[in-house]
């Protein structure tokens, strides 16, 4: 198998994987190994959980000046998601004017182009988030 099929074959690489605790039901995203909340009762409870990536903006701001490595991607919106599952997620906001984007609106995850690596062609990708149809 060669490297790059390796790699897209990985579930969480693609979907977005986190732990649901199976004393208290909250699910985290990235991934814990110990609920913060239950602490000692979550130990070996903490199960691997796939998120529906449906969530609603809680906050946004618009980006004009990146860093750096992200020149040329000027101007973008950033917005602190908060998923259907309870968690929250920060993401780019994306195919959406920024005169759409509010707080409140509904959104799902994508998975988009997020760089590439010029020294070996490899294409990462990543979630994003769009305006949820």
């Amino acid at each position: 198998m060669g490297i790059a099929r390796y790699w897209r074959e990985i579930p969480q690489r693609y979907n977005l994987i986190g732990t649901k605790c199976g004393s208290c039901g909250r699910v985290y995203f990235p991934p814990k190994a110990i609920c913060p909340v239950c602490r000692r009762k979550s130990i070996g409870k903490m199960e691997e959980y796939k998120l529906k990536g449906t969530g609603t903006v809680e906050t946004y701001t618009i980006i004009y000046t990146p860093p750096p490595h992200f020149e040329g991607e000027e101007p973008y919106a950033i917005a602190l998601i908060k998923m259907d599952e309870g968690c929250y997620l920060m993401g780019e906001i994306v195919d959406c004017d920024f005169e759409d984007i509010h707080i409140g609106m509904k959104v799902e995850a994508c998975f988009r182009r997020i760089e590439e690596d010029g020294t070996r062609g490899a294409i990462q990708y990543g979630y994003k988030f769009k305006k949820a149809e």
